[in-house]
């Protein structure tokens, strides 16, 4: 039988050739050149998909029924301020310009967003107002009038 002493001994010397092992390997992709830019990329793709599907996830209301619109800018305003706490300010952004975008008064909503919002926020909204408020137009330049189905 194998004593106490040998079998801490072999244990030991287990974990330090395995302590080691991980820290050669760690050291070797590390010092790869190509390591960086892989992973640059990757958290770029990860980041550019995650946005895919927050913007593929906003569905516009039926722009001639007052109600709805109303839900759908109190419903954006709320995720925008939730996304605004967590620190994700693109998302917030993006759902935040969909209300004022919405909005039956945005210069009023911008004006109290402006004193709300720390300023490169309120700069990255105002740089994205026009592409969001082009799609909500094209959008609802697509959506057939009910008297036009007749």
């Amino acid at each position: 039988m194998i004593n106490k002493t040998a079998f801490g001994i072999a244990a030991g010397l287990c974990g330090s050739i395995f302590i080691g092992y991980c820290i050669y390997f760690d050291q070797k992709r590390r010092n790869d050149p190509g390591f960086k830019q892989k992973l640059r990329e990757r958290r770029q793709a990860r980041k550019t998909q995650q946005r895919k599907e927050v913007v593929g996830t906003t569905k516009l209301p039926n722009l001639k029924d007052p109600e709805a619109v109303q839900r759908f800018f109190l419903q954006e305003i709320q995720l925008g301020e939730e996304l605004l706490q967590q620190g994700d300010f693109d998302n917030s952004v993006e759902h935040l310009c969909n209300a004022v975008a919405i909005c039956g008064q945005p210069q009023q909503l911008l004006q109290v967003l402006q004193q709300t919002l720390p300023p490169q926020v309120f700069a990255l909204l105002v740089k994205r107002l026009p592409m969001v408020t082009q799609k909500i137009a094209a959008s609802a330049s697509t959506i057939p009038e009910e008297d036009e189905l007749e």
